[in-house]
């Protein structure tokens, strides 16, 4: 499928979200990747399988009131 040199990592491999890209939506906030991966602007990810990877959120600092 992938004719990259060295090839994308699949779908399936933890290194999945740096196959290279081959669709940019950035106006919708999503890229096709070449392993077939969609890659949302908020972090999330759709795979080719189905398969929902959530969004990494960070928490901002926390306010403590005195």
């Amino acid at each position: 499928m992938c004719s990259h040199r060295p090839p994308c990592p699949s779908a399936d491999s933890p290194d999945h979200h740096t196959a290279a890209v081959v669709a940019a939506h950035p106006e919708q906030g999503w890229s096709l990747l070449c392993n077939g991966t969609i890659v949302f602007d908020d972090t999330g990810e759709l795979l080719p399988d189905g398969r929902v990877v959530n969004p990494y959120r960070t928490l901002g600092r926390l306010a403590v009131a005195a």
